[in-house]
């Protein structure tokens, strides 16, 4: 398995390029033309740089005269700066009964303001058990009002529906002006 590995991130830089002719991009962008392998890493090379190719399945394959390990440290940089910018959204679960006692409800309520406050999304789940299920009304009621209580601070993304013997919702929190 490690040879399968090694072989799979082994890029296409000088020796590793086994196409017979290949398409040749100069340092500057230019591009050079078409040339024999062993041509365009010898003119690589005295430039003191590496043969990159950047589109194998061109016709003829792509390669580019560059720093290689410039390219890798720039690479590298930039997938660090996107990852920084990313914002992943934490979904919170909450569960609720059709027939939950009003302190109860007050709680959950108080738990789920305080997340979307923080900027998390909450995913309320109401689950219909025995004979409930076919009190449906009584379960929407309750989402109706744990949805209202929440509704200054959130937005509906998803509407309350059934699945299975679940309600379940989505609230997302507003979108703030800074």
């Amino acid at each position: 398995m490690n040879a399968i590995t090694r072989k799979k991130n082994d890029d296409l830089v000088n020796e590793n390029i086994r196409f017979k002719e290949v398409l040749v991009i100069g340092p500057e962008g230019e591009q050079l033309g078409v040339m024999l392998r062993r041509e365009a890493l010898e003119t690589a090379y005295s430039l003191n740089l590496d043969l990159f190719c950047v589109a194998p399945s061109g016709q003829p394959p792509v390669c580019k005269i560059l720093d290689y390990g410039r390219y890798k440290f720039d690479l590298q940089k930039k997938n660090k700066e996107a990852k920084k910018r990313q914002h992943v959204t934490e979904l919170k679960p909450i569960r609720l009964s059709p027939v939950i006692d009003k302190h109860d409800f007050d709680t959950k309520l108080n738990q789920a303001r305080g997340w979307l406050e923080d900027g998390k999304k909450v995913k309320i789940d109401m689950r219909f058990r025995g004979r409930l299920i076919t009190r449906l009304e009584v379960g929407r009621k309750t989402m109706n009002e744990f949805v209202e209580g929440a509704s200054d601070l959130a937005i509906i993304e998803k509407r309350p529906s059934m699945e299975g013997n679940t309600m379940s919702t989505i609230l997302a929190p507003k979108k703030t002006k800074e």
